[in-house]
C-alpha cells in the first residue's frame, strides 16, 4: 500500500480525469452512433447502386474476392494448464486439475483491399467457446462480429488491475463476484474506428437482443421471457501518447441494456501506471440492475501491484471488493498474492488466495483460503 501511494498520489490530478469520461459518454455515444449509422446507410446505397449497374460482372468480382480470402492461412494454437489446489478447512478430494484451450485462426485480404480474419476458440474438455469474424475496412476501421461469450464492449474492461497470473477472485475460490459484462454475453457487432488520433482507442458494441444465445447460421435466438431488449457498450482507452506521462494508461466504459423493468446500466473507470518493472493499477465499476427488489446494484473496487524481478520472474498482489445492494448489503472480497516464472513456452505459477463473503453471503461457511500451484504449456 505504501508503494501504491508513493507512485499514484503524485499523479492523482491526472487520474481524476477518468471520472470526466462519465460526463461526456452521452455525447460520445451520439457521435459514434451517428457515424456508424451514416456509414452503414452510405455503404448500403453504394452497394445497391453497384449491383444495379454492374450486374453479373460485379457478382463475378465478388466471387473472385472471396476466393482470394479463402487462400489465406489457417493455423492452430493452444495450451494446457495443470494445477494442484489446496483448500483450507475443506475436503477437496482429488486436487489435480487440467485445463485446456485451443483456437483456429485464419486471415486474408479481399481484392477490394478489405482484410478479413476468423478465430474459433474452444476451452476445457473441448467445449466450444466463441467465434469472432473481423472485417477491416480502410478509412472506417474494424467491424467485429462475435458469437457472444466474452471479450466485446465493456467486458474487455471487466478487470484490468495488474496481476501476474489471475484476478484475485479467479484462483479457484468460487467467489461469485459480479463484474461488468455489457453486451458480450450475446451475439454482437463491435466497431473500432481507425480515424481517431494516435493514443486513443474507442469501441462501440451493439446487440439486437442482449439475452440472445449463440445461434448457428440461418438460426435465431428466440425470446427470453421478461428480459428482452437491445443493448450497446461504449469504451475509450487513452495511452501515454495522450496523457503525456510515460507508462500511464486510463480508460472508461459504459453499457446500457434494455429490460422491461428498466435499463441495466454499467460503467467503469481505471488507471494503470508502469515504471521500470513496477506496475500499479486501480479500477472502479458499477452495475445498476434497474430493479427495486432483490439484488439491485453492485459497486466494485479493485487494485493490483506487480513487479518483474527479471524477464522470467514476477510477483504480484491483487485485491478486489464488490458490494451488493440488497435488503441487506453485503461486500464480497478476494485477495491473492502470486508469483510466476516462465521458461519459453512453459510457466510455473503459485497463488495464495483468500475470499470473504463468497456469493454475497455472510458466515464462516462463505470465507475460504486456498493455495494453487499451476504448470502451463503453450503451443
Amino acid at each position: 500500500m505504501v508503494i501504491i501511494s508513493v507512485v499514484i498520489i503524485p499523479h492523482i490530478a491526472k487520474i481524476t480525469v477518468l471520472y470526466g469520461f462519465l460526463n461526456f459518454f452521452e455525447c460520445l455515444e451520439c457521435y459514434f452512433t451517428t457515424i456508424h449509422m451514416n456509414n452503414n446507410n452510405k455503404k448500403e446505397n453504394i452497394i445497391m447502386n453497384k449491383l444495379t449497374k454492374l450486374g453479373v460482372s460485379a457478382l463475378c468480382g465478388s466471387l473472385a474476392a472471396v476466393s482470394s480470402a479463402n487462400a489465406g492461412e489457417l493455423s492452430a494454437s493452444g495450451g494446457v494448464d495443470m494445477t494442484w489446489i489446496s483448500m483450507d478447512d475443506e475436503i477437496t478430494g482429488n486436487p489435480i486439475g487440467i485445463g485446456s484451450n485451443y483456437s483456429l485462426s485464419g486471415s486474408g485480404e479481399l481484392d477490394n483491399g478489405w482484410g478479413v480474419a476468423l478465430t474459433i476458440a474452444a476451452t476445457n474438455q473441448m467445449a466450444y467457446s466463441n467465434t469472432n469474424v473481423v472485417v477491416t475496412i480502410p478509412a472506417i476501421g474494424d467491424l467485429r462480429i462475435s458469437h457472444g461469450v466474452s471479450g466485446s464492449g465493456i467486458d474487455r474492461m471487466d478487470d484490468v488491475t495488474p496481476n501476474v497470473w489471475e484476478e484475485a477472485y479467479a484462483t479457484g475460490l468460487s467467489t461469485g463476484i459480479n463484474t461488468v459484462g455489457g453486451v458480450s454475453g450475446s451475439t454482437n457487432i463491435e466497431w473500432t474506428p481507425n480515424m481517431l488520433p494516435d493514443g486513443i482507442t474507442a469501441r462501440v458494441a451493439y446487440t439486437p437482443d442482449h439475452t440472445g444465445s449463440a445461434s448457428n447460421d440461418k438460426g435465431y435466438s428466440g425470446y427470453a421471457s421478461g428480459n428482452h431488449g437491445n443493448g450497446y457498450d461504449v469504451t475509450v482507452v487513452v495511452s501515454d501518447a495522450i496523457t503525456g506521462m510515460s507508462g500511464l494508461t486510463v480508460g472508461a466504459g459504459m453499457s446500457n441494456r434494455n429490460v422491461p423493468a428498466g435499463d441495466i446500466e454499467e460503467q467503469t473507470v481505471y488507471a494503470t501506471y508502469a515504471i521500470g518493472g513496477l506496475t500499479v493499477g486501480y479500477q472502479w465499476s458499477e452495475e445498476d440492475l434497474g430493479t427495486t427488489t432483490g439484488a439491485q446494484q453492485y459497486d466494485n473496487d479493485g487494485y493490483g501491484i506487480t513487479f518483474a524481478i527479471n524477464d522470467d520472474l514476477s510477483v504480484g498482489y491483487n485485491h478486489y471488493e464488490s458490494e451488493q445492494t440488497n435488503s441487506t448489503n453485503v461486500t464480497a472480497e478476494a485477495t491473492s498474492f502470486q508469483i510466476a516464472y516462465s521458461m519459453g513456452g512453459a510457466s510455473i505459477r503459485l497463488a495464495e488466495g483468500q475470499a470473504d463473503n463468497m456469493d454475497y453471503n455472510t458466515g464462516a461457511a462463505y470465507d475460504r483460503d486456498n493455495t494453487v500451484l499451476s504448470v502451463s504449456l503453450a503451443f
